[in-house]
């Protein structure tokens, strides 16, 4: 499907994309840590390779060539894994940045995946989707909708619904997630594999503590009806 839009330096941007057929895409742990690993090595304009790495085990990154300090392609602001899709939030730094950060994720995850299960084909359901975050409203609410897919895996009949009934139990799974950016956003340490993902100066600063993200989430789970209703 042709996208109606060019991705322009500057701007906002909510991509994702789910695996063909509604397959599943994550088996298990190692491949949601593989996934987030790329999104660290894809985002390198210069060329890295994974065994120039040691010690990602999701918390703790070791570098072991100069070459790794190499700029980003994109910001990326937030993100979530789900079993059969993710979500990404993104800044587009310099022209074409999304779309070979995005091709470079994707082929790598891809020939990992096929390898590891001994399959062909493609993984992923078509190019990747993108909406255009035009205004500073759809901006913040994205930090919340991308925030809180997880809940759907605990309760999908309520999340269809648009309600989400138990909201601390929402936000105890929510915070023992380990496959999105929530934990870092909701706690006091912002260390980890996920601080060398993610870019918050480029971001507008809606969170200037932790407490400000916790107030920002307990909003949304109190709303009557959640808008959930926004990609895959």
């Amino acid at each position: 499907m042709q996208r109606k839009f060019d991705f322009a330096p500057d701007e906002y941007y909510h991509i994702y994309n789910r695996g063909t057929d509604k397959r599943i895409i994550f088996l298990d742990a190692s491949d949601y840590s593989r996934f987030i690993l790329l999104l660290y090595v894809a985002n390198k304009k210069e060329t890295i390779h994974i065994s120039d790495l040691s010690n990602w085990q999701g918390e703790s990154l070791t570098v072991m060539n100069d070459n790794l300090e190499s700029e980003n392609l994109v910001e990326i602001g937030c993100y979530c894994l789900m079993p059969n899709h993710f979500h990404l939030l993104i800044r587009e730094k310099e022209e074409n940045g999304i779309s070979l950060f995005m091709k470079k994720l994707l082929t790598g995850y891809s020939m990992y995946f096929n390898i590891k299960y001994q399959r062909t084909g493609k993984l992923f359901e078509g190019p990747f989707k993108a909406k255009h975050v035009a205004d500073d409203d759809y901006l913040r609410y994205l930090f919340a909708y991308i925030h809180l897919n997880p809940v759907k895996i605990t309760d999908p009949k309520n999340w269809e619904r648009k309600i989400i009934p138990n909201q601390n139990l929402a936000k105890l799974f929510l915070k023992q997630y380990e496959f999105s950016s929530y934990p870092y956003f909701s706690s006091k340490e912002k260390t980890g594999a996920t601080s060398m993902i993610i870019n918050l100066q480029a971001f507008p600063d809606y969170f200037q503590t932790e407490r400000d993200f916790h107030e920002f989430i307990d909003d949304w789970l109190s709303y009557d009806d959640i808008t959930v209703k926004e990609s895959p």
